[in-house]
């Protein structure tokens, strides 16, 4: 069976057991949304969001792009950025990496090309800021590792910083920005820092260190 049938028929199922457990359902999608969270993560085939929360159609506004970066630049981010503030007025905006992500070991190694090497240009902006920590770290898993966190908590400060975020904090709105991480080993989402309009932006930190490393891991067993 060609892998493309697959998907349709599980779309099938999908929807046919979504109608059977509530059977207004797809009425009420149709009506409009009004999500929770705007989510924004990685590309990474591995990492979808709305699977590994269980949230249904419509829980989340979601933007996508290799290593989780914000970018002003960016018009699809700022403008996913803009709707979902401004018009649908989510509460609450998610930035999560994940650990062993292939952008974020690409800043390290090299080894890329034409698109994705430019834009990885913000992501060696973070490396260049953390070097100290992160060519401390005793491994080449502990290096991207520990990248992965503290690109997160620079990603969630320029989002922070942007036009449409200020705003809605000067407005007095209740606009709170998730740090979070993602561990492959074993499913879970790990936080690591939040951001809200009487945060000090001059003064976060760097995150405390969260993931062990298979090494220490092991260890830990033993």
């Amino acid at each position: 069976m060609k892998e493309s049938k697959q998907l349709l028929l599980a779309n099938k199922a999908w929807a046919a057991e979504l109608t059977d457990d509530d059977p207004q359902f797809f009425r009420r999608q149709a009506a409009g949304q009004k999500p929770e969270f705007l989510w924004i993560g990685c590309s990474d085939s591995r990492v979808s969001p709305e699977q590994k929360t269980q949230s249904l159609p419509g829980r989340m506004f979601i933007h996508r792009n290799i290593a989780n970066l914000v970018c002003p630049e960016d018009l699809n981010l700022m403008s996913v950025l803009q709707y979902a503030v401004d018009v649908l007025e989510v509460p609450n905006i998610i930035v999560c990496g994940h650990y062993g992500c292939g952008g974020i070991k690409a800043t390290l190694d090299g080894g890329v090309t034409g698109p994705v090497d430019r834009w990885l240009d913000r992501a060696r902006d973070v490396l260049a800021d953390h070097r100290d920590e992160i060519e401390a770290q005793s491994t080449p898993e502990a290096k991207v590792n520990r990248l992965v966190e503290v690109n997160v908590r620079d990603q969630l400060v320029k989002l922070a910083r942007t036009d449409t975020v200020q705003a809605a904090f000067a407005a007095g709105r209740n606009l709170t920005l998730h740090g979070w991480v993602y561990d492959i080993r074993d499913g879970l989402l790990k936080p690591l820092m939040k951001i809200n309009r009487t945060t000090d932006l001059a003064d976060i930190a760097r995150p405390e260190r969260v993931l062990l490393t298979t090494e220490e891991l092991e260890a830990e067993v033993a």
